[in-house]
Formats: C-alpha cells, sequence, structure tokens
C-alpha cells in the first residue's frame, strides 16, 4: 500500500498506510436523494434475504449520525449507534458491516439525504435552491467532525458515496448540465472540508426501475454525465447498481426504488468499490481441480441468458435444496458474466453458486439434470444482466448505447468455444437457453414489442456465430396480470414465433414454486426453473 496524507482531524494531516491502519476511524459520508435514504424499504424484510440477516439490529461499534428528509428532518442527537433510521433500511447498513467484517478498522459514518431533490438546485454548492442541502451537509459534516476532535478521536475522511440524479433528469436546466454540475459539487466538497484528495463513490441510476424502461433517454443522460466525470476524475469511481434487486410495487409491479434487497445490496456494492480501492477487497477464487474432459472430446456447449431469474436475485444459496447443489462440481465447467460483467468467471470455474450476494441461477439444477441423464460431456457458459430489457439485448439496441448487450453476448459466446477449441475439442453450441424478461413483460410498449425483438436476437445469433439453426429455449414464466398490459397477449405472441421456427422452443413455466410476488422468482422456482429446461433440451435432441 502506498503512504499518503490524509486528514486526521480538521486542518490536521498526518501519514497513514492506507489497509493497513486499524486504529484511526474511517470516516464515510453518505449523501444523495430518495434511494440512498431507503425509500420504500422496511426493516422487518431483512429477515427475509438470508444473506443480510441480523443487518436489522445496531452495529455497537459503528458511529453513525444523520440528518434525512425534507420538510420534516429526522436527526441524530450528535453520534449514536448504527442502526435504521425511520423504519428505512439504508445502505450503510450493509457497507458499514461489510467493511468492518473485512478491515477490522473502526468505522463512523455521517449520512445527509433527501428524497425529490436535484443537484442543480438542493444540492448546488453556488447557488443551492429549495432545501438548500450542500450548505446544510456541509455545516452537519463539520460539527460531526468536531465533536471528534473535541473527543480527540484520530480519524479521517475516507470516502464520500453519493448516489442521485433521478430528479434532475426532469428539469430541462439541469438534465443536460449534470455532468458539469457533479464535477463542480466534488470539487466544493474537497474544497470546503479540506480534502483534495477525497474520493468519491458515485452510484449508478437503477435500469432496473420503472424510469429505466419509460424515461430511457433522461436516465441515459444522467448516466453520462456521470461517466464524464469518473472518466476524467482520477479520484471518483463510478459503481454499477442497475443489477441490483428493486421493490416489487402493486399494479404492474413495476417500482421507482430499490426496497429492501436492492438497498443491501447497493451498500454491499460501494463496500465492494471502496475495499477494491484500498487493497483489502478478499481475493474469490474457485479453480478446476482438473480440466474435466478428455483430450479431442467433444464437448457440447450450454449457453443460458437472461435477466433478473436468469440471474438469481432472489434464489439464496443458504436456501437452495438440495444441499448437495451447494457443492462445487469439478466435472462441469462453467464460465460466466453476470450483471454485464459485474461478477465474471476467471476463466472457467467448477459449476457452482457463483452469483453476487450469495445467489445462484437456474444453471445448478440444469447441470446436475443433464449430467444424471445425458452422457456426453458439457460445459455451462452463462451471461445476464438482471438490470437489462430485452431491447438491450438487440442487435439495434437504443440510444443508451453503453446498455446494449449484444455485442459483449456474442463475443463472450465465441470466447467460449474459441477457448474450448483451443484445448482441443470439437465444440457444439447445442443451445441458448434464455429465460425471458420480466420487466417486459410489464410494462405495454416493450411486452409489445416482445417478440419481434426476440425474433432479431435469435436471427442475429445463428448469423453471427455462422449456425443458421442453432436451437433457441425461450422460458417465459406467468406474464404480468393487470389490465395496463392484458391487452396485450405476448404468450401468443411467442408461441407464434415458435411455431415459424423449428429450431425455437417455448419453455412455458407459468407454475414455478415459491413465486410470491410479480417478476421475481424466489429459490425453489429457480431450481424448478433449471430443470424445466433441462427437460426441455433432452425432449428435443
Amino acid at each position: 500500500m502506498r503512504l499518503r496524507l490524509v486528514a486526521v482531524a480538521l486542518g490536521v494531516l498526518a501519514p497513514v498506510l492506507s489497509g493497513q491502519d486499524r486504529d484511526t476511524v474511517r470516516v464515510f459520508l453518505f449523501a444523495g436523494q430518495s434511494n440512498m435514504e431507503g425509500a420504500d424499504s422496511k426493516v422487518a424484510d431483512i429477515e427475509r434475504f438470508p444473506p443480510f440477516h441480523g443487518l436489522g439490529e445496531p452495529q455497537k461499534k459503528v458511529r453513525f449520525a444523520y440528518c434525512i428528509g425534507r420538510e420534516d428532518k429526522t436527526r441524530s442527537d450528535g453520534w449514536e449507534t448504527l442502526g435504521p433510521v425511520k423504519g428505512m433500511v439504508g445502505p450503510e447498513l450493509s457497507f458499514a458491516r461489510r467493511v468492518a467484517t473485512v478491515t477490522k478498522a473502526p468505522i463512523a459514518i455521517i449520512k445527509v439525504a433527501a428524497g425529490g431533490t436535484t443537484l442543480g438546485g438542493d444540492w448546488n454548492p453556488d447557488e443551492p435552491q429549495g432545501f438548500e442541502l450542500y450548505p446544510l451537509a456541509l455545516e452537519f459534516v463539520k460539527d460531526r467532525l468536531a465533536e471528534l476532535k473535541k473527543r480527540k478521536v484520530r480519524y479521517r475522511i475516507e470516502g464520500f458515496l453519493w448516489h442521485q440524479g433521478e430528479n434532475d433528469m426532469f428539469v430541462k436546466e439541469f438534465m443536460p448540465v449534470y455532468g458539469k454540475n457533479l464535477k463542480n459539487y466534488l470539487a466544493c466538497w474537497r474544497r470546503d472540508l479540506g480534502v483534495p484528495d477525497l474520493r468519491f463513490y458515485i452510484g449508478e441510476l437503477c435500469t432496473k426501475t420503472i424510469w429505466g424502461m419509460d424515461l430511457r433517454p433522461r436516465m441515459h443522460a444522467i448516466a453520462t454525465g456521470q461517466r464524464e466525470v469518473t472518466d476524467a476524475d482520477p479520484l471518483a469511481d463510478y459503481v454499477e447498481t442497475a443489477h441490483v434487486g428493486v421493490e416489487i410495487g402493486g399494479g404492474v409491479g413495476l417500482h421507482y426504488h430499490y426496497g429492501t434487497l436492492g438497498q443491501l445490496e447497493h451498500g454491499e456494492n460501494y463496500a465492494t468499490a471502496y475495499l477494491r480501492n484500498t487493497g483489502e477487497l478478499p481475493v474469490r477464487e474457485r479453480p478446476l481441480k482438473a480440466w474435466p474432459y478428455a483430450r479431442d472430446s467433444k464437448v457440447r456447449l450450454f449457453v443460458l441468458a437472461g435477466h433478473r431469474n436468469m440471474e438469481g436475485e432472489r434464489a439464496f444459496v443458504q436456501e437452495l435444496k438440495p444441499r448437495s447443489l451447494r457443492r462445487d462440481d469439478h466435472t462441469i465447467a462453467f464460465r460466466y458474466s453476470l450483471g454485464d460483467g459485474y461478477r465474471k468467471s476467471d476463466g472457467w470455474e467448477p459449476l457452482g453458486p457463483a452469483g453476487y450476494y450469495d445467489t445462484f441461477g437456474p444453471e445448478l439444477s440444469f447441470g446436475t439434470r443433464l449430467k444424471r441423464k445425458a452422457k456426453e460431456p458439457f460445459a455451462i457458459a452463462k451471461f445476464t444482466h438482471s438490470g437489462s430489457q430485452l431491447l438491450d439485448w438487440t442487435p439495434t439496441g437504443s440510444m443508451a448505447k453503453p446498455r446494449n448487450l449484444y455485442p459483449r453476448f456474442v463475443a463472450f459466446v465465441r470466447d467460449a468455444v474459441a477457448d474450448l477449441e483451443s484445448r482441443g475439442h470439437e465444440v457444439e453450441i447445442a443451445g441458448i437457453l434464455y429465460h425471458a424478461g420480466e420487466n417486459d413483460m410489464s410494462f405495454g410498449p416493450h411486452r409489445k414489442n416482445f417478440a419481434k425483438r426476440l425474433q432479431e436476437l435469435v436471427a442475429q445469433t445463428r448469423q453471427d456465430l455462422e449456425l443458421p439453426t442453432l436451437p433457441w429455449f425461450v422460458s417465459q414464466q406467468r406474464p404480468t396480470d393487470h389490465e395496463r398490459v392484458n391487452r396485450i397477449d405476448v404468450s401468443k405472441a411467442i408461441a407464434e414465433v415458435a411455431e415459424r421456427d423449428a429450431n425455437l422452443v417455448r419453455v412455458e413455466v407459468f407454475d414455478l414454486p415459491g413465486q410470491e410476488q410479480q417478476l421475481v422468482i424466489r429459490t425453489p422456482g429457480i431450481v424448478e426453473l433449471g430443470q424445466r429446461l433441462a427437460d426441455a433440451w433432452l425432449a428435443r435432441r
């Protein structure tokens, strides 16, 4: 770790060896609007998600100071113990536990957040408007740091975590200059705190929300502004959050906020980014014990692809039965890119649970079923992004170019084939198994165009992979049942595509177990989905 000068008290500097100091309190600043505040989350729901059990309880070793809300602000009485505020779950809960567990260092968090606020107005350092949050937050942060100094607590300001931008996209004057305003915002905090090397973590806006669909151009404008800043500023990191869970709402199920699960995963993402910067991120290795296939043998490659349920958003290893599925199977080579590369395998790994947040997808039961019923060697490659819609997978994509997945998806498949061939194998792509986009089923314009876009995706992959009869297996859970979208018979449209295409099989999975809410399938359903996909391939071969 490199030696650097960091602030330990207002106006005081001291040398600290980052990542090795276990005595200095690491202070983190959290700020933003509703998805930083914790909107539409519930403390009682934490226990529904096994990786995050216990986070509703106070974290006694973590100092916490907060000012949350707009008109009616809820403030801490100086420094308190970290825990939920106003019955909400914020990203600071999972962030603190993860960082404290890894670093063993003392942590303090200062949070100022208010929903429905803008960077161009409320958070503007130069001309604050509306709720005038910049001067309020600056004063609040300085007061809390002064308390630490008064108590002779040695500290350093370690990072600033920012999640905001949704409301700027509704103001025509603010949206096109978001990047300019964000650059100024970072500079002002560094100047006003006297910490010129303060590192910022800028949270991506979640494209899995309804705004990621019906306001795609506006979301893209804000994301472009964020990227402009993080690409140019070596002390600003873009933290991907488009793949985290999102609250399931009423009506068609789509929502604006992360909710409980998303907030917990949101905090994990920030912790990962921070620990990577300090060099304290634990190394995660899952190497194959030995290459499982005889040289010169033929290997069938199965490609799994899709969105939130193919990724396994709400399928947790702790709930996985049979327990044998929790163990790595070194006889099946597994390669993956999850969340459009948020987590990637290191080449080929054994088939086993590999999701971020202790999650898994249908690949586990799919591989187990195939291994039991088919004797030929096979490998599995999985490419998913739970924050995507089918539009992002099409060859043409959308005007939000960074969200276009098709080129990366095809490259991923080609790389898997090339790697197997380099090991001396003849490779047969046995099929692409795609689970239909859940959000697409709930938003009218996407539901209407789903079948057409599916045809485009299938046709282009066959052309680009030079496999004109490449089999596709498209699984479809029960579409959203609501008067706003029921006039669009998407099931009939997909069935008609399958009738016209002898190499496309529609796999209807309307009765998967354990589906408590629209859109999302939980652990037992994901296990059965994998089994149904395997059976569909076995029935056709």
